[in-house]
């Protein structure tokens, strides 16, 4: 975070200072400055830090004010005085939070907003311009998904006076949550990639979801660049929603950034030529998955928005890394068993591409699809379900191991498809489904694992690839004790 004297950080959050001579007589002076990073964990106070108190579930933060003291913190942010260190006292944490970040951003004028959303895909296109957008300039983007009311701002809070571009995940789970963190960062660039499924039940279908994710674009000011989806009619009619100029993208003929001439490698990642109004450039991502193209098309369009060429930007998407864990991620065992994880979450559409994927890259080798349940579907849940074990069927998998009774409508699902000749195993755990495979898989096999974070899938690919996961602990929904939820501000 750029420096700033403890009393600019009262004014700016409207707290009041205490633990200071600022806070009980006339100005002090010796003003704190705080240069270090705000954070929100004690354990990573570093001298110069501000801690930002926050009452968890299971713990107060407030309680660990002292600690992060010790480590040098030069303040904390808190809604009650902490101790005898110098202390902003707001009313609300997680506002004041919002009001430090915008007006910290409000002191980097040069700074510009890539604000990014959508209901899939978000933290891989997230990485993705990150990657392509460092070539015209400093650029910070947050690690996995900061993509809430919490985790944005502490995004912001890391931009200094050398930072040109911040990247910024927003998500939502309902009408409003966009506009407030546009509120704290304004975007001078918005990218909506598509309407999906993801929280339907929260959000109570498409159309509220559309509403939601329109709000970005509605942020961008008139000066600014809106980029939308061609391919998403929902996403594309935001266009009439923004005073920006707005850029397609997509695999349409009218894209404004498009594909063409595509087409998977034997490990299924995706090659193309990028096709702008500025002329043409080949691309050969190192993602695995065609759903990998319109992430990186929408990358692209960021990157042209930024004023890179063509042949700057094939160049950055070709380079860039996966950089947020447990989406895609491919790893080959000793035995040349192939371990797909792409557990960090799921919902309908993100796990019939990943089923695609798993069937491009199983070709003349048997393939497995363990999957977990899809949270927070509402009343379709069952359906959907159903139409994910009917998807595995018809793309001729080996084998599917069903985890966690909230899933079972998959095992339905497959067996439903007459034709298919594989095998459906359903269990109620991480453990029973490491086990299961450990019986089943041969060498040359390929693996793919995923599901929602309350299914907690990363341990099935934990397991199969550095031993066993905690066994016993099933996934909710099952008929065994709950498993632990990893932590995560994840949003749709």
């Amino acid at each position: 975070m750029i420096p700033l004297p403890l009393s600019t950080i009262a004014e700016l959050t409207g707290g009041t200072l205490a633990g200071t001579a600022a806070g009980s007589g006339p100005p002090d002076p010796a003003d704190p400055v705080v240069e270090g990073p705000v954070v929100i964990d004690s354990r990573q106070a570093v001298p110069g830090a501000l801690f930002a108190a926050f009452r968890g579930e299971n713990a107060d933060g407030h309680d660990f004010a002292p600690a992060a003291f010790a480590a040098g913190a030069a303040a904390v942010l808190a809604e009650r005085p902490c101790g005898d260190g110098p202390t902003v006292v707001v009313d609300d944490v997680r506002r004041a939070l919002g009001l430090l970040a915008r007006g910290v951003l409000e002191r980097l004028p040069d700074v510009t907003v890539i604000g990014v959303t959508g209901s899939a895909g978000k933290t891989s296109t997230k990485d993705l311009i990150a990657q392509v957008v460092a070539a015209a300039g400093p650029t910070i983007a947050p690690p996995g998904s900061f993509n809430n009311e919490i985790g944005l701002p502490l995004t912001v809070l890391r931009a200094d006076a050398g930072t040109r571009y911040l990247v910024l995940e927003m998500g939502a789970r309902g009408v409003g949550h966009i506009s407030y963190l546009t509120g704290i960062a304004p975007p001078g660039v918005g990218v909506v990639l598509n309407v999906g499924s993801a929280h339907i039940g929260e959000f109570g279908g498409k159309e509220q979801i559309a509403v939601a994710k329109g709000e970005l674009v509605e942020a961008v000011p008139a000066g600014g660049t809106a980029i939308l989806n061609a391919d998403d009619p929902l996403v594309a009619a935001m266009a009439a929603r923004t005073e920006a100029g707005v850029v397609t993208f997509g695999r349409a003929a009218d894209a404004t950034v498009r594909a063409a001439g595509e087409w998977l490698d034997e490990a299924g990642r995706p090659r193309f030529s990028l096709v702008t109004p500025e002329g043409s450039a080949p691309v050969e991502l190192c993602l695995h998955g065609s759903h990998a193209v319109a992430n990186a098309l929408a990358a692209a369009a960021a990157g042209r928005a930024a004023g890179l060429p063509p042949d700057a930007v094939a160049g950055a998407l070709s380079r860039a890394r996966p950089a947020s864990r447990w989406r895609m991620e491919v790893t080959e065992r000793a035995d040349g068993v192939t371990v797909v994880n792409d557990a960090y979450n799921a919902n309908p559409e993100s796990t019939r591409a990943a089923i695609d994927v798993l069937a491009h890259m199983a070709q003349g080798r048997r393939a497995f699809a363990v999957l977990g349940e899809m949270a927070e579907l509402g009343s379709g849940s069952v359906a959907e379900h159903a139409k994910i074990g009917q998807h595995v069927a018809r793309s001729g998998i080996a084998g599917l191991v069903v985890v966690g009774a909230n899933a079972a409508p998959m095992a339905d699902g497959a067996d439903q498809v007459a034709s298919w000749t594989g095998e459906c195993v359903q269990v109620d755990d991480v453990g029973a489904a490491v086990t299961v495979l450990k019986e089943r898989l041969r060498p040359r096999d390929v693996v793919l694992v995923k599901g929602s974070r309350v299914a907690g899938m990363e341990r099935v690919a934990e397991g199969l690839l550095h031993g066993e996961p905690v066994l016993g602990e099933r996934v909710p929904g099952g008929t065994g004790p709950a498993a632990g939820r990893p932590v995560g501000g994840d949003r749709s």
